[in-house]
Parts: structure tokens; sequence; C-alpha cells
């Protein structure tokens, strides 16, 4: 009982946090996708980027390279994308994307896939 409460809530919880971005969701409208396959397979030096964060497309003003890291803007704030985040295969879909994770430490970032800076 105290488990499933624990999960109603976190749920809950995540539901109410905001981005200011819409959040990709694969509710089966992705399944004939041709790059449904690839986005399943993306991992980053901290896993597998679709088990625990969903990913979402950031337009160019919204991430750029401060010294040799990444950053992105989300809710605002600008992080730091860690080195271990950055997805380093070809960018089959050509935009930027990002996979945020929050906690009660603030966003982490999953995995973060740069695109082309215009």
């Amino acid at each position: 009982m105290t488990r499933t409460l624990l999960a109603l809530g976190g749920a809950a919880l995540l539901a109410a946090l905001p981005f200011n971005t819409a959040v990709a969701r694969d509710d089966g409208r992705y399944t004939n996708s041709p790059l449904k396959g690839w986005f399943d397979s993306l991992r980053s030096g901290r896993g597998p980027c679709c088990s625990d964060a969903d990913g979402f497309a950031v337009s160019d003003p919204d991430w750029d390279m401060e010294g040799t890291h990444y950053r992105v803007r989300l809710d605002g704030e600008w992080i730091v994308v860690p080195d271990d985040a950055v997805i380093t295969e070809p960018n089959r879909a050509g935009r930027t994307m990002v996979w945020p994770i929050k906690g009660s430490l603030g966003t982490s970032i999953r995995c973060f896939m740069p695109g082309n800076l215009s």
C-alpha cells in the first residue's frame, strides 16, 4: 500500500513539474517511424536515454557550448551537460535533443544529442 502511494505521489509530482518545451512521449504514434528503433537504442555514458527520461528537441537559442562543454537552457536555467551524457554517434534526427531528469536536487541531463549550431 505504501509503495503504491509513493508511486502515485511520484507520478503526480513528475506530472506537476513544468517544462517550457513539449515533451515527446511514445504513445504509439511513432510505432511505424523509421527512427523508432534508433531512438530506443540511444545510450549515453549514463545509460539508455529513453529508459528514465523523455526526450525533446531543443531550439538553437536554448543550447550552445561554453568552453569545451555543451550547455542547455531548461526552464530558463542554463545547465552544463556532463561529458558522459553526450551521445557521440551521428544524429539521425538532425535536431538537438535532450533527455532531462528532474529530481529533488534539481535537473540533471541523462542524454544530450547535439545538432548543428546555425
